[in-house]
C-alpha cells in the first residue's frame, strides 16, 4: 500500500459527567493528508485551540509523533492545565503503549503521525479521571482506527438501538417489527393523555395522533403528545389528499416521526408527499382505505412509501365481517412481493405493511401470520377500563422482545457485533 493512502480514523468516548473523555483521531503517513493536517495545525494555531505535541513527560514524545488539538476553547490557565497536564500525558502514554502492544505496527513508528482532537469539559476537575478516561479513550480510538471499526454489520445492528449518552435523545425508527400502533382517535386530548400514561414501556409501541384528534386540536395534539412521550415513535395521521409537501412540513415541525397520506390521492400528490417526507427524514405512510387495488396504486408511484396501510374504516366495520377483512389482508404478502427487489442493503424490508380496523387479540394473531409489520389498534386499547392489561395482551402475542430491548444496553459500546 502506498504510504500516501494510509489514512485511519478512530473515535471513542469513555467516562462520565464532566470528566468524560471524547477522542477523535486520524492516523496516517507523514506525506499524506494526515501529515499535511499535522503540519498545518502545528504551524497555524487558532486562538483557544492551539495544538500541542503529546508528551509522556517533558522532552519525551511518543512515536508516532502525536498532535493534540483541544475541541473546547481554552479560556484561562485552569483550562490549559487540564490539556497540558493529564490529557497530554494520557494521550502520549496511550500512543506509546499501542506501539509496544503491536496495535500500531512498529515499522510505522517513524512513518506515521497522529492528530488527536480532545474534548475536556470546562467543569472537569478530577485530574486522575481526566488522565484515566483520556488514556482509555485514546487507546480504544487507535485500535478502532487500525481495525477500521466499525464494520457495516455493526453500524446496521446498532444504529436504531443506540441512544447518545450526552444528548439523551433517542430518535426512534421502525427497525424491529412487528409493532402495535395505538390510534388516538377520540377527540379529547385529556382522555388521550390518560391513555398514554397507562401504556407499558415497550419498544414495540407506536403512538398515532389520529385524524379526529388532529382535526379538533390541529398540530398542537402532536406537540402535546411529544412533550409527554419524548422518545416514542409518533405518527401524525393527516390522511393528506392534496398539498402534500405543506402537510408533511406541518408534521415535521411538530416533531412527528411519520405522517400519513390517503391512498385515494393522485399519484402526483403522493409522489410529492413521499419525496418531502424522505427529504426531511420522517416516515411516509400511505393509507389504502377504500382503494380497490393497492398494487395498482403503488405501481403508479415513482417514490417508495415507508409504510402501506390496509385499512377498514370504523363506519365500514358495521357492515363488513371479519372474514371480509381477512380476505383484504391477503394484500399483505402481495405488497411485500411487489417490493421484494427494493429491500435495504441490510436485508430488511424497505416497505412495511400495516393493518387497521377493529383489531383485537384474535384477529391480531392472524394479521401477524399474514406478515403484517404494524397492527394499528384504537378502541380495544383506548376505550379499555384497563389500558395496560389490554396492551399487554396484544404485545405478548408478538414474536421477539415484548418490552424494552435490554440487549441494546449491553451492545452500545462493545465490539461484540463487529
Amino acid at each position: 500500500m502506498p504510504a500516501k493512502d494510509e489514512f485511519f480514523i478512530g473515535e471513542a468516548l469513555l467516562g462520565e459527567k464532566e470528566n468524560l473523555a471524547h477522542i477523535d483521531l486520524m492516523i496516517g503517513s507523514k506525506n499524506g493528508p494526515v501529515g499535511q493536517a499535522f503540519a498545518n495545525a502545528l504551524t497555524q494555531p487558532s486562538a483557544g485551540h492551539g495544538a500541542l505535541l503529546a508528551v509522556i513527560r517533558p522532552n519525551l514524545t511518543p512515536k508516532p509523533q502525536t498532535l493534540i488539538i483541544p475541541k473546547v476553547t481554552i479560556g484561562n490557565l485552569e483550562d490549559a492545565s487540564k490539556i497540558f497536564g493529564p490529557a497530554q500525558a494520557a494521550i502520549a502514554k496511550a500512543v506509546a503503549d499501542s506501539l509496544e502492544e503491536g496495535v500500531i505496527p512498529i515499522n510505522k513508528a517513524d512513518d506515521w503521525v497522529i492528530v488527536v482532537s480532545c474534548f475536556i469539559h470546562p467543569g472537569a476537575s478530577d485530574y486522575r479521571r481526566i488522565y484515566q478516561y483520556n488514556y482509555g479513550a485514546t487507546k480504544l480510538a487507535i485500535r478502532r482506527a487500525i481495525e477500521k471499526y466499525p464494520t457495516i454489520k455493526k453500524i446496521f445492528y446498532d444504529k436504531d438501538r443506540a441512544k447518545h449518552p450526552v444528548s439523551g435523545i433517542k430518535m426512534p425508527r421502525l427497525w424491529r417489527p412487528p409493532y402495535i400502533q395505538v390510534a388516538l382517535d377520540h377527540p379529547s386530548i385529556d382522555h388521550q393523555m390518560k391513555v398514554v400514561s397507562q401504556l407499558p414501556r415497550s419498544d414495540r409501541i407506536i403512538i398515532e395522533a389520529g385524524t379526529p384528534l388532529i382535526k379538533k386540536y390541529g398540530m398542537d395534539a402532536v406537540v402535546k403528545l411529544r412533550e409527554k412521550l419524548p422518545d416514542v415513535f409518533l405518527v401524525a395521521d393527516l390522511k393528506t389528499l392534496d398539498v402534500g409537501k405543506l402537510e408533511v412540513d406541518f408534521a415535521f415541525d411538530a416533531t412527528a416521526d411519520a405522517v400519513v397520506a390517503s391512498g385515494l390521492a393522485s399519484p402526483v400528490m403522493l409522489d410529492k408527499f413521499l419525496f418531502e417526507a424522505h427529504r426531511v427524514g420522517i416516515y411516509a405512510y400511505v393509507d389504502m382505505m377504500e382503494v380497490d387495488d393497492p398494487i395498482v396504486k403503488l405501481s403508479q408511484l415513482k417514490e417508495i412509501p415507508d409504510v402501506v396501510i390496509l385499512h377498514r374504516g370504523i363506519d365500514t366495520e358495521s357492515v363488513e365481517t371479519n372474514d371480509i377483512q381477512r380476505q383484504k389482508w391477503a394484500w399483505v404478502p402481495k405488497i411485500k412481493e411487489f417490493y421484494k427487489d427494493k429491500k435495504l442493503v441490510s436485508g430488511r424490508d424497505r416497505v412495511l405493511v400495516a393493518v387497521a380496523g377493529g383489531i383485537e387479540p384474535e384477529t391480531a394473531k392472524y394479521a401477524i401470520e399474514m406478515g403484517a409489520d404494524i397492527l394499528i389498534i384504537g378502541r380495544y386499547i383506548t376505550s379499555s377500563k384497563d389500558v395496560e392489561r389490554s396492551m399487554r395482551n396484544l404485545i405478548n402475542a408478538l414474536p421477539g422482545y415484548s418490552e424494552i430491548d435490554l440487549k441494546r444496553i449491553h451492545t452500545d459500546d462493545d465490539e461484540a457485533n463487529k
